[in-house]
């Protein structure tokens, strides 16, 4: 049955809805998750709960579901995900097919065209990300 998601107001509201989108790997529910999210508040919500499970549902949730419809979201929350707790640690533990998948997305992201974001803003961020 599909999880209908709201607009999470706090840390432990988007706690909850993480640990459940994450326990069932439900990569649409986290696209949605991500899309009712004002990317600023991302470092906030996600206080120092980041992990390599929940960076890695981030991933492939803005790639399979939110990257063909609104590119300048993705690059949103690609940007204010690097300044969340625990960002570097999760980057350095990543394994190299991870690391793969991260590359993928920015490769994709880089094929798109937005107004939101330049080519410029794109190579900052790869370098963010160490790719």
């Amino acid at each position: 049955e599909k999880l209908v998601i709201s607009e999470p107001t706090n840390a432990y509201d988007f706690g909850q809805i993480l640990n459940v989108v994450s326990a069932s790997k439900d990569q649409a529910a986290c696209a949605d998750l991500l899309t009712v999210t004002d990317p600023k508040k991302l470092p906030m919500l996600l206080s120092n709960k980041l992990e390599g499970e929940i960076f890695l549902i981030f991933i492939r949730s803005l790639e399979h579901y939110v990257l063909g419809k609104d590119p300048g979201l993705v690059y949103q929350h690609l940007f204010y995900l690097s300044k969340a707790e625990r960002f570097t640690v999760v980057l350095a533990l990543l394994s190299k097919n991870e690391r793969e998948q991260v590359h993928q997305l920015f490769d994709v992201l880089s094929a798109q065209q937005s107004h939101q974001f330049s080519s410029e803003d794109l190579d900052s961020l790869k370098k963010v990300y160490e790719l």
